[in-house]
């Protein structure tokens, strides 16, 4: 399989915003909905948590599945893998398929994450459950949880890790301002399921 070509794959993948597109089945424009966002928790917020499990569970393998394919492919240690991941995550922050108007990009990040380093991935679910059930905040227990996962990668002295968890990072932190704003503020939605 051609690297250039999983690539592509990983990012039109990426750009299938499923939140979008099952809400719109519904008859709900969740760009008008609660926080406007496009992912699990606002899709949880406007149908009910089932579908916003099913959007989690969606979005996380858009990130999954093409680095596996990667990993199957080109190694774990090689810069496709990297870029593929990337390209997944990037495909869901700016998807082709919608205007480039995308989502945060969590459930999708996990799912890059536990294809490239589980260990990793797993720990910062465990950060993110336990600031969700002490907090309620799914936005705080994100920042929380992309945070954790930044300090672990480096202590993993792995570059192309570092590399990759550091753009993840950064690019969440960035799509989270107006959160991170609001929590400071205090005016931030809740969610406690």
């Amino acid at each position: 399989m051609d690297s250039v070509l999983l690539i592509l794959f990983a990012y039109l993948l990426g750009s299938v915003l499923f939140g979008e597109l099952i809400a719109r089945k519904k008859g709900i424009d969740l760009r008008s909905v609660g926080s406007g966002n496009v992912g699990a928790t606002n899709v949880s917020r406007a149908l009910g948590k089932k579908y916003g499990v099913l959007v989690f569970f969606l979005d996380f393998l858009k990130g999954l599945f093409p680095v596996v394919l990667s990993r199957i492919y080109f190694g774990l240690e090689s810069w496709t893998t990297v870029f593929v991941g990337l390209a997944a995550f990037l495909g869901h922050l700016y998807p082709f398929f919608h205007n480039f108007r995308g989502g945060k990009g969590v459930a999708t990040a996990f799912g890059v994450l536990l294809a490239i380093s589980p260990t990793i991935a797993l720990f910062s679910l465990l950060v993110w459950l336990l600031l969700f059930k002490l907090k309620g905040y799914v936005s705080l227990a994100s920042l929380g949880a992309t945070g954790f996962a930044f300090i672990l990668s480096l202590i993993m002295l792995n570059f192309k890790l570092i590399l990759m968890v550091s753009f993840i990072t950064l690019l969440i932190l960035y799509k989270h301002r107006d959160n991170i704003k609001r929590l400071l503020e205090g005016t931030e939605l809740g969610f406690r399921r």
